[in-house]
C-alpha cells in the first residue's frame, strides 16, 4: 500500500524548493509506460506552469488539491481566460478535471501546495503544439513574470 500523508507531503514540498523550477513530482506509477499516471505534484508561488493542453495524444487531466491554494485558469485559442476556480480545500474547492484539447494552467497561491494528479499513460512529454504560442517561453524570465503578474490581477 502507498501512503499520502503529512511527511511525504513534506518532503515532496521541501525538494520544490530546492529545484530551479520550483515543482517537484513524486509518482506512484512505476513505470513510464503505466497505463495510469499517478503522482504528487508539489509546487510554490513562483513555478511556471505555462499553459498548455493535452492533445495527440488526447488525455484528460484530473488533480485534486491536498493543501495549499492554487487558480486553475481555462483559455480559449487565442489565450483569452474562459473559466477559473480557485482551489483551496480549507474553503471547499478540492479540484479539477480538464478534457483533452483545453487549454489551461495553474497558478501557485500558497507555499508548500501540493496536488495529485492523474491522467492517462504512457508518459509522453507535450509535443510544441500542446504549449501555448501565445503565452511566454520558461527562459523568458521577463515575459513569465509580466504574465504570471496578469494572472493574478485576474482572481
Amino acid at each position: 500500500m502507498k501512503i499520502i500523508d503529512k511527511q511525504l507531503l513534506d518532503k515532496t514540498s521541501e525538494q520544490a524548493k530546492q529545484s530551479p523550477r520550483l515543482r517537484m513530482n513524486y509518482n506512484f506509477h512505476e513505470r513510464l509506460d503505466d497505463p495510469v499516471n499517478r503522482l504528487l505534484n508539489a509546487m510554490e508561488p513562483d513555478t511556471y506552469i505555462r499553459p498548455h493542453r493535452h492533445l495527440n495524444p488526447d488525455k484528460d487531466e484530473i488533480f485534486l488539491l491536498l493543501r495549499g491554494k492554487a487558480v486553475v485558469f481555462i483559455f480559449d485559442d487565442q489565450g483569452n481566460i474562459t473559466e477559473k476556480v480557485l482551489l483551496a480545500p480549507l474553503a471547499g474547492s478540492y479540484g479539477a478535471e480538464i478534457k483533452p484539447g483545453i487549454w489551461h494552467c495553474l497558478l501557485v497561491l500558497e507555499p508548500d501546495t501540493v496536488v495529485y494528479e492523474v491522467k492517462p499513460g504512457p508518459f509522453a512529454p507535450l509535443h510544441p503544439e500542446n504549449m501555448a504560442s501565445w503565452s511566454p517561453e520558461p527562459d523568458d524570465k521577463k515575459g513569465v513574470n509580466e504574465y504570471m503578474t496578469y494572472l493574478a490581477t485576474q482572481i
